[in-house]
């Protein structure tokens, strides 16, 4: 979907998930949401008469629910799925944003865990509910390529830890070596959970 043919509403939603990943929730204004929106500035309080809490919560489970759908696309990606394959293309997503933007924005789920956990109970309540719209689809992404079920949750939870953290890393030093490096360290343990595939 592009931004043209979202209506205003999920213009904001989407501007404000991509102004949060930039700067952060606390940096994130509702005029600039509206703005980058090409909304009425009218329009926020009849859309979210919750205020910026609400916009910012769903943001949040916007980032949740479209982490999740991508798990779906790096599968349909791959000729022979392999969960170390599948860190690999979650991975790429964001190295590749860096060659083409020169630098990295956070995972506004992230972002908003970082600002608001302790002391918004709703957005810390909407950022756990979006780890796991994005976490669920991965663990069964992993299960489909043989990972045991009661090894399949532990794992997502180890992957998408390992990409917050390493994203992190990245922006701090301007460099996607930390990126790169996950993915080369856990390939191999990924890959080990699965089965290895039979012959003929």
């Amino acid at each position: 979907m592009t931004g043209t043919e979202r209506g205003p509403r999920e213009r904001m939603v989407f501007s404000a998930a991509q102004l949060i990943r930039r700067d952060g929730v606390g940096a994130t204004g509702m005029r600039e949401v509206a703005a980058r929106a090409e909304a009425p500035r009218g329009s926020l309080q009849h859309y979210f008469p919750g205020g910026k809490e609400q916009l910012v919560n769903e943001a949040v489970a916007w980032a949740g629910r479209y982490a999740g759908r991508r798990v779906a696309r790096f599968m349909a990606g791959m000729a022979e799925p392999t969960p170390g394959g599948l860190f690999a293309a979650m991975v790429r997503q964001w190295t590749d944003e860096y060659e083409t933007a020169g630098s990295l924005s956070g995972c506004p789920v992230a972002a908003a865990t970082v600002d608001c956990a302790s002391t918004r109970a709703s957005t810390r309540e909407a950022a756990a509910a979006a780890f796991t719209a994005w976490r669920s689809p991965v663990a069964e992404a992993l299960t489909s390529m043989g990972v045991p079920p009661d090894r399949a949750e532990p794992l997502a939870t180890l992957m998408i830890s390992s990409l917050e953290g390493a994203i992190i890393l990245s922006r701090a030093e301007g460099d996607v070596r930390p990126l790169e490096t996950v993915a080369q360290e856990l390939t191999p343990l990924l890959n080990a959970a699965a089965p290895p595939p039979t012959g003929p």
